[in-house]
């Protein structure tokens, strides 16, 4: 390895140690603010169905606590997701093409509020439909209902997030297809096994009954379709640049 190479690898890695220190910074200033936040939001969900027909327990002296810090940490790091994005995006753009560091930056802040969007569809949509089967099945097996805090949120996060994950898929299609790595020909090609894991995905999430399936599944296939639609349109405007650059040029 050359001096020039190794003085290259150095900077490259304080360049990444300044962007892991800014992100820290930010990621403690918003979990001060999500500890600050926390009881209020705690709160709220407590006071708004599914949970307020329902008695909250802990079940050791710690559960409260680590309640409160979850919440907070996961505030703060909601806070810090569009910077951390933006770090990331910072990072690699030297070894990007101008073409995608174009179609990552601007895909930035829609992939945030995807993900809220993801979010909300979780918590307000999916998550009553599971949390109410689930307690139908108690009741008819008459069985107390008595739920520890902790179990409740793991509950309703195993439940949100993954569908908050699948929410950006139409800004995953958008840049592949920006940078040629994906046409809207593949995805109409793996349309059948798109749908069957989008199926699969909404009766692993959802009560085990096909109207809750269709309910959830539905959405999804129409967040796909919307994809396709969405690559389409980046792909034409591909090819009508390239014939562009053919006509004044020739052929690349």
């Amino acid at each position: 390895m050359t001096t020039n190479e190794e003085m290259s690898l150095v900077e490259h890695l304080g360049e990444l140690r300044k962007r892991l220190m800014w992100i820290l910074a930010v990621l403690v200033i918003g979990m001060v603010g999500g500890l600050i936040s926390a009881k209020p939001i705690i709160k709220y969900l407590k006071n708004i169905p599914p949970a307020n027909t329902i008695s909250w327990n802990v079940f050791s002296p710690w559960d409260a606590l680590r309640l409160y810090m979850n919440f907070g940490l996961a505030v703060g790091i909601l806070i810090t997701l569009p910077v951390i994005l933006y770090h990331i995006w910072a990072f690699v753009k030297p070894g990007l093409r101008e073409v995608e560091q174009k179609a990552s930056i601007v895909y930035i802040p829609y992939a945030f509020l995807l993900f809220l969007v993801g979010l909300s569809f979780g918590y307000w949509v999916v998550f009553p439909m599971a949390f109410y089967f689930t307690s139908s099945i108690s009741r008819s097996l008459d069985i107390t209902e008595m739920y520890g805090a902790a179990q409740y949120f793991t509950f309703m996060f195993n439940i949100i997030l993954p569908l908050a994950i699948v929410f950006e898929m139409p800004i995953v299609v958008m840049f592949l297809t920006k940078i040629r790595l994906l046409n809207p020909k593949r995805l109409h090609k793996f349309r059948r096994y798109a749908y069957m894991l989008l199926v699969i995905l909404s009766t692993v999430i959802t009560p085990p009954d096909a109207i809750s399936a269709i309910l959830v599944s539905l959405p999804l296939i129409v967040l796909y379709e919307f994809s396709v639609f969405m690559s389409g349109f980046i792909y034409r405007k591909q090819l009508i640049k390239d014939a562009e650059w053919a006509q004044e040029f020739g052929p690349k």
